[in-house]
C-alpha cells in the first residue's frame, strides 16, 4: 500500500470538516485555509468523496458539506476508497500474469503481503472517524477552536497554536505538552 497525498489530504480534510462542524456546513474554502490544501483539490476530492457517500453537499447561503452519515459509521477505509486509494499491498505482487511465479519464495512472499493486505483492511475498516476524533481529543491536548461549545469537549481556539508549551485542556487543567 503507498498512501498518496490524495488519500492522506482526504483524511486531513473529513477530519477538519468533522472538528470544525459543529452541526453545520463547512465550506471548503475554511478547510483549505487551514489544512493548506488547495481549494482545486479539495473540490476535486470532495467530489469523489460525495460519490462515495462520505459528505454530502447543502447548496445555498451558510452552504458547504456535513458527514452523509454519523462520524462512527464512516471507516478510514470509506475515505481512502472514496477517492481511489490503493489499499491492497498485495495487488500489484498479485496482479500481473507475466511476474507469477511458482518458487517457493514467490509462494511465501505473496502468501505474507496476502496476509498483511488482510489486516490492514481490517484495521482500516474498523478504524472510523469518530475514533480518530475521540482520540485526538482524549489523547492529544488539542487546543480550542472558536466559536465551538466548550461542553462539547472540542477545541475552541483555531488548531495548531500553542502545541507544546502550557496548555488548557476541556476539564479547565493546565498541562504541559512537550514541544516535538
Amino acid at each position: 500500500m503507498r498512501l498518496t497525498s490524495k488519500g492522506r489530504y482526504a483524511v486531513r480534510a473529513i477530519l477538519d470538516l468533522t472538528f470544525n462542524s459543529n452541526g453545520r456546513p463547512v465550506r471548503l474554502q475554511e478547510i483549505s485555509e487551514r489544512q493548506k490544501i488547495s481549494l482545486h483539490y479539495l473540490e476535486q476530492l470532495f467530489r469523489r468523496l460525495r460519490k462515495g457517500t462520505v459528505v454530502k453537499s447543502v447548496r445555498g447561503p451558510g452552504g458547504g458539506y456535513v458527514l452523509s452519515r454519523s462520524m462512527d459509521e464512516i471507516s478510514i477505509k470509506d475515505v481512502l476508497t472514496s477517492v481511489g486509494e490503493n489499499i491492497n499491498p498485495a495487488r500489484d505482487l498479485v496482479g500481473s500474469a507475466d511476474i507469477k511465479s511458482d518458487t517457493v519464495e514467490f509462494i511465501l512472499t505473496k502468501t505474507y503481503f496476502e496476509n498483511l493486505g488482510v489486516m490492514m483492511q481490517d484495521y482500516l475498516t474498523t478504524t472510523s472517524v469518530g475514533d480518530l476524533i475521540r482520540k485526538a481529543r482524549g489523547t492529544v491536548e488539542l487546543p480550542r477552536t472558536l466559536g465551538v461549545p466548550e461542553e462539547l469537549g472540542v477545541p475552541t481556539e483555531p488548531r495548531g497554536a500553542g502545541l507544546g508549551g502550557l496548555h488548557e485542556s476541556a476539564d479547565g487543567k493546565t498541562r504541559d505538552i512537550p514541544r516535538s
